[in-house]
């Protein structure tokens, strides 16, 4: 009787286990507007819009350079299955355009989230002086357009386009978090012009691709970047020269780097011009570790604020 008895409770129990597993491992679709954006950035800013609305994830996997990315098949599937695509341009994402092109999709609305920014010419030595050119380089106009905050807002305003044309029945809630968006960067755009007013130095000095000339631009920081826009652009023996004199004739006690990125010929240059080295974030991307930590592009920004204040010598207010 006993055994009878355990053999139904074993049974019950095996069933019941069964049912679980077998809900576990149902996939369900995922509720709410599909959102694919390329970088962090956007992908930032759109979930900030987004709320509890829409689905928001990130092409790049975390800490890959976006100048370089190649997508795979599986990450063309999502974002053929998504309702909306989100990209900057085609100066930072050529890749981005060539897939939306041989999309079949009714479904899939794309935004080009940089198509009303102003953007900047970069020529001659800044673009890259007698290197190996790349891509970007050659077409001469610099994608890093979120890195002045006027920009950043007219993306927002894209972004919130394309929210409210995919899902206008939550567009009151897009509205309103876009608001408060816009309004939060128009606050970090008085902070930094503020904070960077009172610095005894005006020289930004880079030792990476010139990633910063917006940023540069907006606060009329002069800006001096060792190679070209491309992250893989190869500075010639006399540029690196001439980035060491300029360091040394600046009287700067810091020169910056740029986070994700290799510091191998920063350290050189900051080993034989006797200065530190500050780490600068270009936003394009995060780390695992910052993805995983949740951390935003005004975190980002913020950092940057703060080692912009100490490499320039900048005057607390």
């Amino acid at each position: 009787m006993n055994i009878r008895i355990c053999v139904v409770v074993i049974c019950i129990v095996f069933c019941a286990l069964s049912l679980v597993g077998c809900k576990r491992a149902e996939v369900k679709p995922a509720a709410g507007l599909q959102v694919v954006t390329t970088l962090f950035p956007l992908y930032d800013f759109a979930r900030t819009i987004a709320g509890d609305k829409a689905q928001v994830t990130m092409l790049l996997p975390p800490g890959v350079e976006p100048h370089t990315f190649e997508p795979k098949p599986e990450e063309v599937i999502r974002i053929s299955r998504a309702g909306l695509f989100i990209y900057t341009s085609r100066y930072m994402e050529p890749w981005a355009e060539k897939i939306v092109s041989g999309i079949d999709s009714t479904a899939l609305r794309v935004i080009n989230a940089g198509e009303k920014v102003s953007y900047r010419a970069v020529a001659g030595k800044d673009v890259h002086e007698g290197g190996k050119e790349h891509g970007n380089d050659r077409k001469g106009m610099d994608p890093h357009i979120w890195l002045d905050f006027t920009n950043a807002s007219l993306i927002v305003d894209a972004i919130l386009d394309g929210f409210v044309a995919a899902d206008p029945g939550n567009s009151a809630l897009y509205r309103q978090n876009a608001e408060t968006l816009k309004a939060r960067l128009a606050a970090l755009d008085q902070r930094y012009r503020s904070s960077l007013s009172t610095c005894s130095t005006r020289k930004l000095l880079h030792g990476g691709h010139y990633t910063f000339g917006y940023l540069a631009g907006r606060y009329n920081l002069d800006y001096h970047a060792l190679s070209g826009i491309s992250s893989d652009s190869e500075p010639s023996a006399e540029r690196m020269i001439a980035l060491i004199r300029e360091i040394k004739s600046s009287g700067t006690t810091y020169l910056f780097a740029e986070e994700l990125l290799s510091p191998r010929l920063t350290e050189t240059l900051a080993q034989e011009a006797g200065v530190g080295i500050l780490m600068l974030h270009g936003a394009h991307n995060v780390s695992r570790d910052d993805l995983s930590r949740n951390v935003s592009f005004f975190d980002l920004m913020e950092r940057n604020l703060e080692q912009l204040q100490k490499g320039l010598s900048c005057r607390p207010k």
